[in-house]
């Protein structure tokens, strides 16, 4: 049973469609990506999981309950299991980074004063900002405000954390410590991630499977190697190879060889050594993705027919996935 399924979900601002028929299930532990360029949907599909929304169509069930629909809202029990943090943090200046943390713990009553503290705290502890507990917000990194808001999510013990755009306002080496934060979380607590992010570095550090949305449709979802290896839409290949820089290739045609986690020998410079072919590469691309690397490299195909045929062998015995393409498919 999935921990999250979202049936058919349709959300309209005006006459303008924000979620056309949405459908996707997101199972128990996993850190499951949403990515789109701005305006996809994105932001609205995470708000309606937790209620900020109301959908005009659909359904959203959480462990085979009905969650929430048109006519049905989240009810506060609930709710409470599923916790956001946000790309602004959303923290109260006022109140110091003890009293933000508390503040759901009051709002929900838990315990007395001393147990909503000592779970505070436990909570400090576990972000990593313990020494922190009476700084301001304004006293704080972007980094360490993003820590706290994390920690006041964690304090009433949620099964689900949404996380939408919460490390777009953070330099590269604070995103990627938040991020090894928030895998942290999920493999010790077994905490279901939701991570909505225009960036494929921030889905592919973490994530294990991803969806695509695009005009506000889902174009493309699955585990995530398989999308990145395979990319079947053209704004998932313009997403994945957002790095790749265009030259005047166009009139070539191309061979694709794919890496899938399996193996790590240098299949370049053994076609160079072994087939005794100069091998032209036009992009490359490599990624981690759990503990595992995966990638694609591409060349030039050879203008020979009797090379073609070598270099086709040669790949077939040592089992490496590759298939003919006639253009890079970026533009």
């Amino acid at each position: 049973m999935p921990e999250i399924e979202i049936r058919n979900l349709c959300k309209s601002f005006g006459d303008k469609t924000i979620l056309d028929h949405v459908s996707l299930e997101i199972e128990k532990g996993d850190v499951y990506g949403v990515l789109g360029l701005s305006g996809a949907g994105k932001s609205t599909l995470v708000r309606c999981i937790n209620g900020l929304e109301i959908p005009d169509g659909g359904e959203i069930y959480y462990r085979g309950e009905l969650l929430c629909s048109s006519s049905k809202r989240i009810e506060k029990q609930k709710r409470s299991k599923i916790a956001m943090i946000f790309q602004q943090f959303n923290l109260l200046e006022q109140r110091n980074v003890l009293g933000n943390v508390l503040l759901g713990l009051e709002i929900t009553k838990y315990g007395d004063r001393m147990r909503r503290r000592e779970k505070a705290m436990e909570c400090l502890r576990r972000v990593g900002l313990e020494d922190k507990a009476d700084a301001y917000p304004a006293n704080l990194s972007g980094g360490q405000k993003q820590r706290v808001a994390i920690a006041r999510a964690l304090a009433l013990d949620p099964e689900v954390i949404l996380s939408d755009e919460a490390t777009s306002a953070l330099d590269p080496e604070t995103t990627q410590s938040i991020l090894s934060l928030l895998k942290e979380l999920n493999k010790e607590l077994g905490i279901t991630i939701v991570m909505i992010s225009h960036q494929l570095g921030v889905i592919e550090s973490i994530c294990n499977k991803v969806a695509i949305l695009d005009n506000a449709k889902l174009v493309e979802q699955g585990e995530l190697s398989d999308v990145f290896l395979n990319p079947k839409t053209e704004i998932a290949r313009s997403l994945i190879y957002a790095d790749h820089v265009h030259t005047a290739l166009n009139e070539h045609h191309f061979i694709r060889l794919l890496f899938d986690g399996n193996s790590d020998e240098p299949i370049i410079a053994n076609i160079v050594q072994q087939c005794s072919l100069l091998v032209s590469i036009v992009y490359a691309s490599t990624k981690v993705i759990d503990g595992k690397v995966y990638g694609q490299t591409v060349i030039k195909r050879p203008k020979e027919e009797a090379d073609r045929e070598k270099l086709k062998k040669y790949l077939q015995l040592r089992h490496v996935k590759f298939e003919e393409v006639k253009s890079l498919g970026m533009e």
